[in-house]
């Protein structure tokens, strides 16, 4: 029995399972389920909600428009429609298993061109950095327009304590630095080894698929393309808000009309994505719900809010991934059907 194996299973799959459900069950620990139910049964303008999940759309395909600009850098040129699909397959993959779209659409875009799969994996790293960016600028942002909002999150919740407390110690950043320095001088000096060669080639070609960013043409669409993604993100969530008539009472000049409010659970539901979970059940809505609640918002109304606009996410991820398997078999049907036959 090869324990490593069992053990890379249990961190990859049945660990953010794990916390999916215990962070689901703290979501839902003082909510009364009757009045939830009665909430989202009587309590809910739908389009509005639709309205969201289109624009999720939308923000996928701009998600693909700007990984065409890399990829078209390093010489690979799939169509359109089949990086859209190399999007939305992620996001559906990832409601299974966390951070196994990434790798998938990688691979399919990598053997679909031919392509080195570390020079696209690169490019998706590039493309994940261009993310952190992103929501690093708006939390920024969000301290300097809702500090209430995010002090209430720090003092509440002992997670951000923690983050807090291991950003000032100077023990963290001088162990984060000796681990880079012990990192390079192995790959420096131990450069005749095999394993080292081979992590040094692999490195370099992630490295020519990330570092393009820089040199590629096209660096303002690509900016564009961030901040309409980004853009889709936050207002999806914001016209949601319009599907409760409570949620309208947030929508007072006083609070920039809803705009506040939905910018501080915005981002702290965009921070709570980096804990692996399955489609972001439970840290997402967690940040939604207290982002709310520092408003006023009621927990019990807060929690159907999240969990009706994740479900309606959640519903179109599996539409589009049934549209990408479609494309998928489509596409590698009329490849075969080109093909020349072997008996002729």
């Amino acid at each position: 029995m090869d324990w490593r194996k069992i053990l890379g299973y249990v961190v990859r799959w049945l660990l953010p399972l794990a916390l999916t459900v215990l962070l689901v069950a703290y979501m839902f620990r003082k909510v009364d389920f009757a009045d939830m139910m009665e909430l989202l049964r009587h309590g809910v303008d739908y389009k509005w909600i639709l309205v969201a999940m289109l624009m999720s759309v939308f923000s996928h395909v701009f998600r693909a428009a700007r990984w065409r600009i890399q990829l078209k850098a390093l010489g690979i040129r799939p169509p359109f429609m089949a990086l859209c699909c190399s999007i939305f397959g992620t996001y559906a993959l990832n409601l299974l298993f966390p951070r196994l779209g990434e790798v998938w659409r990688c691979t399919y875009i990598a053997h679909r061109e031919r392509a080195p799969f570390t020079e696209v994996v690169g490019s998706m790293v590039g493309d994940r950095v261009a993310d952190m960016i992103t929501v690093f600028t708006l939390t920024v942002i969000t301290f300097l327009i809702a500090t209430p909002a995010i002090e209430a999150f720090l003092v509440k919740y002992p997670v951000g304590q923690g983050v807090v407390g291991l950003a000032r110690n100077p023990w963290f950043w001088t162990g984060v630095t000796g681990g880079c320095v012990i990192v390079w001088a192995l790959l420096h000096f131990g450069r005749n080894f095999s394993a080292v060669r081979k992590t040094r080639r692999w490195g370099g070609e992630m490295w020519k698929g990330f570092a393009v960013v820089g040199r590629m043409k096209g660096k303002w669409a690509f900016l564009f393309w961030t901040l309409a993604i980004w853009a889709c993100y936050y207002f999806q969530l914001y016209v949601a808000l319009f599907s409760f008539s409570f949620m309208r009472d947030l929508c007072t000049p006083e609070l920039a009309w809803g705009l506040v409010p939905c910018l501080a659970a915005f981002i702290l539901s965009s921070i709570g994505m980096a804990v692996p979970s399955n489609g972001g059940l439970g840290p997402w809505n967690l940040g939604v719900i207290f982002g709310l609640a520092v408003y006023g918002v009621s927990e019990d109304a807060a929690t159907a809010f999240s969990m009706l606009q994740w479900s309606g996410q959640t519903v179109m991820l599996i539409t589009l991934g049934i549209l990408t398997m479609i494309y998928i078999s489509v596409t590698k049907s009329g490849k075969d059907a080109r093909l020349p036959d072997a008996g002729m």
